[in-house]
């Protein structure tokens, strides 16, 4: 027996291959996309998702009627609450996250359903409307709330 593939073998092959890289590339665009629930006429949002975007993420904006009932589906405890909700990867994204934070949270997978920035901190990602002010981050699940760390604007504080 040589050493060469016949010309079925090697189709085979490329075929087998081919679809390895499609699939990881499929993952990884799937990994980046970014859904994100929110008021229609909301301009902060609209910022956030933009800034998203700038980042490199596929940002699909839902305008929606009831965003109260969004955030109880998807499990944002009250005192995480902001202005919209996003889904990324397995995770809920809750109001003006910094995308260096996102990134943080899809690197360390921490067992939570999402990262918060309550309210709607100044100076934030999307509320670039005055001096910033210091602000926590939380990670959220089922047993409450815990800090993620500490920011002013988009800067680790």
């Amino acid at each position: 027996m040589s050493g060469k593939l016949s010309r079925r073998q090697a189709t085979l092959f490329l075929g087998a291959a081919a679809s390895a890289i499609l699939s990881r590339a499929a993952i990884a665009e799937v990994a980046r996309k970014i859904v994100v629930h929110k008021d229609p006429s909301c301009s902060c949002c609209g910022r956030w998702a933009a800034r998203m975007r700038a980042e490199g993420y596929l940002v699909e904006e839902i305008g929606e009627p009831d965003m109260k009932s969004v955030k109880a589906k998807l499990g944002v405890p009250d005192q995480a609450a902001s202005c919209h909700t996003a889904e990324l990867d397995g995770y809920i994204i809750e109001g003006h996250v910094p995308p260096q934070a996102v990134a943080k949270l899809l690197a360390a997978r921490p067992k939570a359903i999402g990262v918060a920035a309550p309210g709607m901190p100044m100076g934030s990602p999307g509320m670039e409307m005055g001096a910033p002010e210091p602000y926590t981050l939380y990670l959220f699940d089922a047993s409450g709330v815990r800090e993620f760390g500490r920011w002013l604007g988009d800067t680790p504080a």
